[in-house]
């Protein structure tokens, strides 16, 4: 399993991602953004899956990254202003 971490422009897209992976079955949770992601509204979804389901996040999504095994470090896969 591989570690992705969403931001948004808003909190309510970022709540709408986490339940439309849930209802997937992906282990998905609201989280702090990290710094070095992001400061836009705050709060990301953590979740791990197989692949990124970039087609579940939601109209405000701004970034999709993977966790790298390197702490503190990711890979930018998606990126909206």
């Amino acid at each position: 399993m591989t570690e992705y971490i969403a931001t948004f422009h808003t909190h309510l897209s970022a709540m709408r991602t986490q339940r439309s992976l849930v209802k997937l079955g992906i282990s998905a949770r609201l989280s702090p953004v990290p710094r070095s992601l992001s400061a836009s509204c705050g709060t990301c979804v953590v979740y791990s899956a197989e692949d990124p389901h970039l087609e579940q996040m939601d109209q405000d999504v701004e970034r999709v990254a993977e966790r790298m095994p390197r702490e503190g470090t990711f890979q930018e896969l998606l990126y909206r202003e």
